[in-house]
């Protein structure tokens, strides 16, 4: 949707009783209809932040034949509530020698940078806060303030093991990093840009359109970017920052409370943002399974439930991978990084730049069935 919220509700009835509700001032009105959007998708991310730890329990339980959470509302649903009521009422504790600031900042630049990659989402061709030209650079730029909130959750308890558990991630998250990033960069070699409506443009129509399909570098460089993803998230099988059998409980040993909080719920909105990520980039994104665009609302809302749809399932196998397989021992998490994962980029990233050239950027589909 190229047309600004403003000139859009333009064409209904209710936009002069709004416009004349903020005097006349358009500018302020745009501003207010963002804020009231922003505050709209960053209240959903941290309620599917919050039902992600009950699906965390519910699918374990599910895995484990246990019954999971069953008594605070139907069949649990309000379990993740009671935990916030929990966590906001516990003591927060520092420990004395600790760094204050830094320890106050930690949990906090956590969610900043978790929060701050929700305005290049790609919920749908018309809700998206900010379709930036370089917003896949905007991405992979803001969201390593995770990497440092972990870092410094660390080292400022002044703590052996929360030490341990901070330079454990901040070396995992850079390293994982690069395979991560050089899968991207061969999505935007096809694309030909960095803005996710340009991405997204060009897997409109049926799946055979989605990147994950367009050629078999695309397809390798797929799942090289869902393992990264896990990596970068701390999710098992690679969740050696917070290894209770070694660090008691790894960079946030020492946090609790609203503060430990943050943390967790930093850890699963970040979740679902590179499972958001990843259905935009490879699976086609919140596109209706026919080439065509949409400029009203409840279509507009067909695509934010397949959009939904999509991250979800991501954020089911997520889940279904940590109640799967055991813990890497911490050589093992690097040579899988360093050995296996980061060549496999670049051979993807060369593939791709080379099937551009030679066959002008279309996909299987389009060679085989000529559209």
């Amino acid at each position: 949707m190229n047309q600004t919220v403003v000139s859009y509700l333009s064409q209904y009835e209710f936009y002069d009783v709004l416009l004349a509700a903020f005097g006349k001032n358009e500018g302020l009105l745009a501003f207010a209809i963002y804020l009231l959007g922003g505050v709209i998708i960053v209240g959903l991310c941290a309620t599917i932040g919050g039902l992600g730890t009950f699906a965390e329990r519910k699918i374990s339980a599910d895995i484990q034949q246990r019954l999971g959470p069953n008594r605070v509302g139907p069949y649990g649903i309000l379990q993740f509530l009671a935990d916030g009521v929990k966590m906001m009422t516990k003591e927060d504790v520092m420990p004395f020698t600790a760094d204050k600031m830094l320890f106050y900042l930690a949990p906090m630049l956590a969610l900043v940078g978790v929060f701050a990659t929700l305005a290049v989402l790609p919920f749908s061709s018309g809700l998206m806060m900010a379709d930036l030209n370089v917003g896949i650079f905007y991405l992979i730029a803001i969201s390593s303030l995770v990497g440092v909130s972990v870092f410094l959750g660390g080292y400022a308890s002044n703590s052996k093991w929360s030490m341990l558990g901070g330079m454990r991630g901040a070396s995992q998250i850079i390293s994982y990093e690069i395979p991560v990033t050089i899968s991207i960069l061969a999505v935007t070699l096809l694309a030909g840009g960095m803005s996710f409506g340009t991405i997204m443009s060009h897997q409109r129509g049926l799946p055979t359109n989605w990147f994950i399909f367009h050629n078999p570098f695309a397809f390798i460089a797929g799942f090289v970017y869902f393992i990264g993803a896990l990596a970068e998230t701390n999710r098992a099988p690679f969740d050696l920052p917070e290894a209770e059998s070694e660090l008691v409980s790894g960079y946030h040993t020492e946090y609790t409370g609203m503060r430990f909080g943050f943390f967790a719920l930093a850890e699963y909105i970040e979740v679902f943002v590179v499972c958001g990520v990843g259905a935009a980039l490879f699976l086609g994104g919140s596109n209706l399974p026919f080439d065509i665009s949409f400029d009203i609302i409840p279509l507009q809302l067909l695509e934010v439930v397949i959009f939904m749809s999509k991250a979800l399932a991501l954020y089911y196998v997520v889940i279904w991978i940590r109640w799967t397989f055991p813990r890497l021992r911490v050589d093992q998490l690097m040579a899988i990084c360093w050995k296996y994962l980061t060549p496999i980029a670049i051979f993807n990233l060369i593939g791709c730049a080379v099937w551009v050239v030679v066959f002008n950027g279309k996909s299987i589909a389009e060679l085989i069935f000529g559209h």
